[in-house]
Formats: structure tokens, sequence, C-alpha cells
């Protein structure tokens, strides 16, 4: 006769906290002596209820990306934790990461152990929302008085293929009823009538069947309607096209107002979008190119007109980067002339890098994009970023994606800032790591900023996308947000001007 316990026993609570904030850190991985793994929700929380552990001290190896806990005289790093049905314990970690993480915003089981364990939740939809499993690439702007956001490819519970034509949802502003983005996000999705997200972009006259969204803005039409407006690409699944979409606020869909007339030109928006305004004149700033240097004038025809693009670039207008044979656009005093240039493409991180080597950009010329870690000097080459004009700081604000960092190849995220948002960027704070893990896509929430922009929250797609790392369950493919203190004294912004 077996001797097992009939009774059903109540989980026990492990929390992991920040040991500076004593806040829950979410993708916090335990794991048993016998390699059984639990990750901590998004209230940093795991219900641990192990038939066979129960009553037992259990030895738990604690890791996550970006927070450390002290090895013992073995080396190993975790704690003994005595487990009793019903019970609970907190542990604390030390953050290594400048930048804190808060929760995951998108996908199944954001606070899984909390709702197990009877704790409730600060969002409404805690554990599915809109049936979606994953989804990458962020994308906001404030429309109609909500925040809007768009997604890419949107996995689903129900089989591997998902929603490959544009995820969307809106959620109230924190100042008009939204929740306080120190404890979430309350997501509204487009759903259909299956409770499946619904796909926003319909099929488009190059008939791909991949439609992603980039670089939102609003404008103006004909009519004086403020219209939401989009780039978009197509893939099928290699690249397709590129053009511009507009929302129907009716039918909940994007609809296309042009397709533009090559695949392979420059000019089209992408990336994270932010609105500024020079001399009197308001633009559309795009990080297509990986970082912010790439404008189109704020006017519903500009955007459209693929012509109207300009790139920031020190090339002779009408030129193309051709090695050290690049033509340079210099004044009459033979200074360099960087400036806003249409018909001209962008010179990016590695083509000024490799100008200047070799002498084609001279050593007191201005440099633009060579990104250095503001500790150690090393170069900082940046794969994607996300710029916002800062009140606090009185400068443009970069959150950047390095490529090819220490730890990882993608998941890497620096801070830096410029008088202009097309730079000089010269300075970099490493924020956030991830060992061989990917966080691409970084997008910042101006619209959550506090304290007059001392606080900045960003998020990230956080993904085992070109790594050899096994996929970190319910948080894989999904979306997490950190927040950023700007007045932290790790940061050093005093020496980084």
């Amino acid at each position: 006769m077996s001797s097992a316990k009939k009774r059903v026993q109540e989980p026990f609570r492990i929390k992991v906290v920040d040991a500076e904030t004593g806040r829950g850190i979410p993708l916090v991985e335990l794991k048993t002596t016998n390699n059984i793994l639990y990750y901590t929700d998004s209230a940093g929380v795991v219900a641990f209820n192990e038939p066979g552990l129960m009553d037992q001290t259990v030895f738990f190896h604690l890791s996550s990306h970006g927070y450390d806990i002290p090895a013992d005289m073995f080396g190993n790093r975790g704690q003994a934790v005595q487990i009793i049905p019903g019970g609970m314990i907190t542990i604390g970690m030390n953050r290594v990461n400048i930048a804190e993480r808060l929760y995951r915003i998108t996908g199944q089981g954001i606070y899984r152990d909390s709702m197990l364990l009877g704790l409730g939740a600060p969002v409404q939809e805690p554990l599915i929302n809109g049936l979606v499993m994953g989804q990458d690439s962020v994308q906001t702007i404030v429309y109609n008085h909500k925040l809007y956001w768009f997604w890419g490819d949107t996995d689903r519970p129900a089989y591997p293929l998902g929603n490959f034509r544009v995820t969307g949802a809106t959620s109230k502003l924190p100042q008009n009823g939204g929740l306080d983005p120190d404890a979430g996000v309350n997501l509204d999705y487009f759903t259909n009538g299956d409770g499946f997200v619904k796909s926003l972009v319909p099929q488009l006259p190059d008939g791909a069947g991949i439609a992603w969204v980039f670089g939102l803005m609003t404008a103006r039409d004909s009519t004086g309607q403020e219209r939401l407006l989009a780039g978009y690409s197509t893939h099928n699944p290699g690249l397709s096209a590129f053009g511009i979409l507009a929302f129907n606020d009716n039918i909940k869909e994007f609809e296309q107002v042009v397709q533009f007339p090559s695949k392979d030109d420059w000019r089209h928006p992408g990336g994270q979008a932010t609105y500024y305004e020079e001399s009197g004149a308001g633009y559309w700033l795009f990080t297509e190119h990986r970082m912010p240097n790439l404008r189109v004038p704020a006017s519903y025809d500009a955007i459209i007109d693929y012509t109207q693009y300009e790139s920031f670039t020190c090339l002779t207008p009408g030129t193309t980067y051709n090695g050290a044979q690049t033509s340079l656009e210099r004044d009459a005093n033979g200074k360099l002339v960087w400036g806003w240039k249409k018909n001209t493409p962008p010179l990016n991180q590695n083509q000024e890098k490799e100008l200047i080597h070799l002498g084609v950009i001279q050593a007191d010329d201005s440099h633009y994009y060579q990104l250095q870690d503001a500790d150690t000097g090393e170069e900082v080459q940046i794969s994607s970023s996300a710029a916002q004009w800062n009140d606090y700081r009185q400068r443009y604000v970069m959150i950047g994606q390095q490529v090819q960092g220490k730890t990882s190849v993608l998941g890497e995220i620096w801070y830096a800032e410029a008088p202009a948002p097309q730079g000089p960027w010269t300075h970099a704070k490493k924020i956030v790591t991830h060992n061989n893990y990917t966080f691409y896509n970084v997008a910042q929430h101006k619209n959550f900023n506090k304290d007059g922009g001392r606080v900045i929250y960003f998020e990230g797609t956080y993904t085992n996308t070109f790594t050899n790392q096994v996929p970190t369950p319910r948080y894989n493919y999904n979306q997490v947000m950190y927040k950023l203190d700007l007045a932290n004294p790790k940061l050093g912004l005093t020496h980084m001007n």
C-alpha cells in the first residue's frame, strides 16, 4: 500500500525581490538539485508545489539576467529553503543592471503563480489576454486620447502559426484612468469573434503573406482630420515592399495609402518614431537605419511622398557611400557639412567609422555616431534605438540595443544622450544586460515618464532568437518593461556630456 498523502497541499510561496527596492523581480530562474526549473512571474513569485519535495529542505540555484546573489564557498548561488505547505519565504537578489525590470506586458501567465496563490494581480487580464502567447516589436503612439499599441508576429495557443499581419490594442493613458506604469498596462486588444487578436493589415496589392508596421505618426489629411499613419513592410518571406498605411477607426484596420516605388530605397519610415520641431517646423524622426538619422516633415502630403524624406549625413548631396572614394560635403573653409539632405542616403555608424579609419573624415571633423562606453572607452555598435526629448535632462535620450555585446549578440541595452535628435552621440552607459539572450527593437514610453522625465520607461522583445539558448517558458518572445531613474548615480550622467 502506498503511504502517499491523499490530501491536496497548499503551494509554498517563494518571492524573489530586488534587495535595494524590495520589489519582486520577474524572470528569475530557480533550479532544484535535480534540475527542475521554475521562473518567477511578474510579481517575482513562484508557487512551489512539487510532490516529494514538500515538508523538505530544498536548495534552489537562483539566476536572472542583470541580477546576482552571493556565491557560497563551493560557488553555488542560491539558498536552501524549508518547504512547508502554505508557507512562504522572501529572497533578495542584488541588481547589477542600472535599469530595473518591472514586469512582462504580453503573453500567457504574466501573473500565473500569484493567481495560483490567491494573491491577485494589478492588471485585468493576468493569465491570458487576446489569446496572445507571444509577440514582438512594439510600436506605440497617442491617438484619440488613448495609447495605441501595435506588434509584429503573434503566437496563439491553438496552433503553431498565429497572426502575421499586425496585432493591435489600446490602453488608457496614466493621467486618464490608466494604470501607474510601475504597476502595469491594461491592454484592450482588437480581437476576432474567437477571442484571438485580429489581423490589422488586409492583403495588399504586392500579395505578400507577412506585414509589419513601424514608425507610427499622426498627421491631418486634406479634410483636417487627424489620421494615424504607419510605415509598413511586407515579406514573402523576403522583403516585398515598403509604403504607408492609415488606420481606419471604424473597422479598426489599416488601409493602404501608398506603396513606395522601390523596396531598395532608404526613404521610408521605420524603427521607432518621435515628433520634434526645428526652426518652427515639425518633423517625424525615425530610427529605421539603426540611429535617429531619417526624418520627414510632419504633414500628410510629405509623409506619403518618399521624395520628401531626408537623411542626416555629411555626404555630398546626391552621392552615396563609396569607401575611400566617398565624396563629402565641405564648406569654403574645409569644414565638414553635416546636415539634413534629400536624395542622399544616411551615413551609418560603420560607414562613418570606416571613413575615419581611411582619413576621409579627419580627426578634427565632427563625428556623430562613434559611441563609446563611458567607463572603458570601447566602441558601442548600435543595432536598433529609440530617441526622445527628455525634460529632466534637457537633452535627447537614446535607448540603444547593442550588436555583438560581450554577454550576448543582441541583448545589451545602452543609454546615451545628445543635444539634438541626430546627435552627436558620443558616450553611452550599459543599463541592461542579458546572458546569451536577445532583447530587440527597444521602445521608449515617453507618455509614462515621471518626475519631469527623471524616471523613464522602456521595453523590448525578450527572445532566444539569434542565440543557442533554450527559450525561457512563458517569457520567451514577449515584451518586458524596464524603468530607469536618470538621477541614479550609477548612471554617471554628470560625466557623459
